[in-house]
């Protein structure tokens, strides 16, 4: 038995449940109003027998009490495994030595910042000394916050003098390497230290569970420069991954359904001070992946940028076009199956100065956030004439294509297209036929790979795809496993096919956003039946969704013994090779072991044959679906209408999936 099976039969669904839910009996079924979105009529069932949830309103999700857990707390995997976990009187496996080393090396170098934090708020605090008495009214005052947010927000002062921190904390037996290590001190040319945040305003930056992991100070002189200054890149904190107010902004943003991201500290504090809870700062980075992934698609489908103009003055407007452009040329909005929109300020006022001035005009502002391809295309228009000649709107078209067609996303791509003709007054088939030679031109140019560490998106670099060969319609021979194995060597095998699969159902929905929403979902660990396989699922979107380490050296590192036991059973093949770096967590090394996946496999076979077994596993999830809601009777008091419109979705999504896996089968035998 799998350490997830001994943690389910010894845990009652209904038990966990009702601590955060009043489930009431209903015929063979528990009920609720959901406690994910506002209903008046109860959707949320429990079903006490097969030990699952289920929500037929809004969210359209279900589970095991794994995923109540993770979506009622906002969880990861491994978060809800080891806290189920000890609620059951399950032992975990245990870390390594060198993992518990690494970790609590970690763990003190927080702990250290987190005291500085402390350190920094008395001194705000202090009544006794005139500058922070200057300080607090200018933050009063000046940055209208009350002394409320000053307090959550755990804002402090950092006083003018070269080694104030430095003298404290070592006299308090901090190793002056230690306030190296955490960016609190720096050393000169001739080696002395000296304190890094002098005569600032001091805010400190957590992670999305609240850890202290660094700082970032404002300029508190007229004169000095930077504005605002962050801590350097340590161990414990790298801002392009990161987002301010995280900690507080999580489950607002998990009760709206989106986020905002403003550009700087201030911009966040004052919005929440204001009761716009919902938004957070990427702190002046340029958008990365890794800062979308903490929001999306966990807490959030819909992305807000309300950017401000930058340092140099540059019209608010323009900087955010050029950050939409960004985020359509990086396919975010594809790739992560996101709505991305920006919202425009007027008058070039940053969201601080907005809000603080006109609270009431934010709400406004945020429904009428414009979605990026209709952005982009809006402010490159606007510098045409009033009434532009066809050579005008042809150059506007062609300066335009190449961004509206950067996603890998069909259906956006097709939506994108439509739109600039309407806007451009131009057929859409010649507009169609320019982007597919911008397509083709494309897929025939070598991808660049960012480089390692470098800011900004930073996945693995994936192999190159052979091509198949002329005329041959055959599919490579694939490992003879079973359909829900084979999905989760593929995933580990290549972990970007995730993406193909995912988009393919968006692709079968087309711009149905019930079908969307409701059952043709991103894959999910309900698409498999065995309670281990769904456990290395969900693990699996958890190692996707860190950007920390390779997704496999992840789960190795995080997976409990007995799940690492279930991943040795999928992968078969070299098992001398295989046991020792499973062990030890599974290594780059592994990764491209599992790449090659067999002589004479190309990676296109791979995604053709992941896509369709992944479809057949959708087609069975919603027939299991179907059926356990086939028991559930009007007089029990379900609502018939609400299981009569699930029931057809479901139908309808299952002859979609069924005509394109027929449409698949005929084309691999042409």
């Amino acid at each position: 038995m799998s350490t997830v099976d001994e943690i389910k039969s010894r845990l009652d669904i209904v038990q966990y449940i009702q601590q955060y839910v009043p489930l009431k009996k209903q015929g063979r079924y528990l009920k609720a109003p959901c406690p994910f979105h506002s209903e008046k009529t109860p959707s949320f069932v429990v079903n006490e027998d097969r030990q699952t949830w289920r929500c037929f309103g809004a969210c359209a999700e279900g589970g095991d009490i794994f995923r109540f857990a993770m979506k009622y707390h906002g969880w990861t995997f491994s978060e809800a495994l080891e806290e189920l976990a000890r609620r059951a009187g399950v032992e975990l496996r245990k870390p390594s030595p060198e993992q518990r080393a690494q970790q609590d090396e970690l763990d003190r170098l927080r702990g250290l910042l987190n005291h500085a934090a402390e350190y920094f708020q008395d001194r705000l605090f202090d009544p006794s000394r005139k500058d922070s008495l200057a300080v607090m009214e200018y933050a009063r005052r000046k940055r209208g916050l009350t002394d409320e947010t000053l307090s959550r927000f755990q804002i402090g002062f950092a006083p003018e003098g070269w080694r104030h921190l430095l003298e404290t904390f070592t006299a308090l037996g901090y190793a002056p390497e230690d306030l190296l290590a955490v960016g609190l001190v720096k050393r000169n040319e001739k080696g002395d230290l000296y304190d890094v945040f002098r005569n600032r305003l001091i805010i400190p930056i957590r992670d999305e569970r609240g850890r202290v992991v660094g700082f970032g100070a404002r300029a508190l002189a007229p004169d000095d420069n930077p504005k605002y200054l962050n801590s350097p890149q340590t161990p414990v904190f790298d801002k392009g991954r990161l987002l301010f107010a995280l900690d507080f902004a999580k489950e607002p943003i998990r009760a709206d359904g989106s986020v905002v991201i403003v550009e700087g500290y201030m911009d966040a504090i004052s919005a929440h001070q204001a009761g716009y809870s919902n938004v957070v700062a990427q702190m002046g980075t340029s958008l990365t992946e890794a800062q979308l992934r903490l929001v999306v698609p966990r807490l959030a489908k819909r992305v807000i940028m309300a950017l401000d103009s930058d340092p140099a003055g540059q019209n608010a407007t323009r900087r955010s076009l050029d950050v939409a452009r960004e985020v359509l040329q990086a396919d975010y909005a594809g790739r992560l199956s996101v709505d991305m929109r920006v919202l425009q300020i007027p008058g070039a006022k940053d969201p601080d100065d907005l809000i603080r001035e006109t609270p009431d005009e934010w709400t406004n502002l945020v429904a009428a956030a414009l979605p990026v391809a209709e952005f982009v295309i809006d402010m490159e228009l606007a510098q045409l004439p009033s009434n532009p000649s066809i050579q005008e709107r042809e150059a506007a078209a062609r300066r335009l294509l190449p961004i509206l067609m950067a996603t890998e996303d069909s259906i956006y791509q097709s939506a994108n297209v439509q739109l600039l003709a309407l806007r451009l007054k131009m057929d859409e088939r010649r507009l169609l036929n320019w982007a597919s030679d911008i397509v083709a031109i494309e897929q025939r140019a070598p991808r660049p790979q960012p480089p390692k560490g470098a800011e900004g998106v930073d996945r693995q670099p994936e192999p190159p795809e052979p091509p198949l060969e002329p005329g041959s319609a055959a599919i490579p021979a694939l490992p003879n496993l079973p359909t829900e194995d084979f999905c989760l060597r593929a995933f580990f095998a290549q972990p970007s096919l995730l993406y193909d699969v995912n988009r393919k159902l968006r692709e079968l929905a087309a711009e149905d956003e019930e079908l969307l929403q409701k059952v043709l979902t991103e894959f999910a660990p309900e698409d498999f039946t065995r309670d281990s396989n769904r456990a290395l699922m969900g693990a699996f979107l958890e190692a996707m969704a860190q950007n920390d380490s390779p997704p496999l050296e992840y789960l190795g590192a995080s997976l409990p013994d007995s799940l690492i036991v279930e991943a040795q059973r999928i992968m078969t093949g070299e098992w001398d090779r295989l046991r020792p770096l499973l062990r030890h967590g599974l290594s780059a090394d592994l990764e491209e072991w599992l790449a090659r996946y067999g002589e004479g496999d190309s990676l296109q076979a791979l995604r053709t044959a992941l896509i369709d077994q992944s479809l057949r596993l959708r087609a069975i999830r919603l027939q299991r679906e179907r059926e356990e809601i086939g028991y559930m009777r009007p007089e029990d008091g379900f609502d018939e209408n609400a299981i009569s419109s699930y029931i057809a979705r479901s139908l309808r999504a299952k002859q979609l999936i069924d005509a394109e896996l027929s449409r698949r089968t005929r084309f691999a035998r042409s």
